[in-house]
């Protein structure tokens, strides 16, 4: 039987090199430089509506169908952390002077879209497994970056801590959740979920991060 503490540590290993292109990102470091614009930072915004409005329904299916211990509690504790998002979200927004109507009709960008589309197909034909394996890869990496947006924000943009809880919902360590993230990982691979299905959620919900910023430095890069 595969072990899933094992088997995370060694896909961390090999997903070095995506996680320090994420760190390296030329959008974050646009972002500390203070080169972005208002308009860039209401794309980000936009595309965190769209995408957050998408897990919440994604993660509510997940309950839906995995329902009891291990799996249940942990995926009802990730439905209440994106709840918690959507209204951080829409408040980072208004900051900006994008109200919840600006936001729904921001531009979307299949490259930013791409992760929270997986993510739905996970939810629909995948596992609870899959799902918290790619949470396990993917969250300590966008925390990171959440972390340095938000000191981005207070430096170079003015914005004051009650605007900026979206990224402190993400960027503040949760206890317990790489633990949580094992036992719904080890219940499933009991149950018969390949280590090969596993190991492919993650890696791709993790290179799907890596092109949402790609996606919106594309997008902030083109000419106006």
């Amino acid at each position: 039987m595969a072990n899933a503490k094992e088997l995370m540590a060694q896909l961390r290993r090999e997903l070095v090199g995506v996680e320090q292109r994420l760190f390296n990102h030329r959008w974050i470091t646009a972002a500390e430089a203070g080169q972005l614009r208002r308009e860039d930072l209401v794309l980000f915004a936009g595309q965190q509506y769209r995408i957050i409005r998408s897990d919440l329904r994604s993660v509510a299916l997940l309950v839906h169908r995995f329902p009891d211990p291990p799996s249940g509690p942990f995926l009802q504790a990730s439905l209440r952390t994106e709840t918690a998002a959507l209204e951080a979200v829409l408040a980072f927004g208004s900051a900006l002077g994008a109200d919840r109507s600006r936001l729904a009709a921001s531009p979307l960008l299949a490259g930013a879209q791409a992760y929270t589309h997986f993510l739905a197909w996970l939810a629909a034909y995948g596992s609870d497994a899959e799902m918290a394996a790619g949470l396990f890869v993917n969250l300590p990496a966008w925390g990171k970056n959440c972390g340095r947006l938000a000191a981005a924000m207070r430096l170079r943009y003015g914005l004051r801590e009650p605007d900026l809880k979206f990224f402190a919902l993400f960027a503040e360590e949760a206890p317990g959740l790489e633990e949580a993230c094992l036992a719904v990982i080890q219940a499933g691979l009991n149950r018969g979920v390949t280590p090969v299905a596993v190991r492919q959620a993650a890696q791709l919900l993790q290179e799907y991060e890596l092109m949402f910023w790609d996606a919106l430095a594309g997008a902030t890069e083109q000419p106006h």
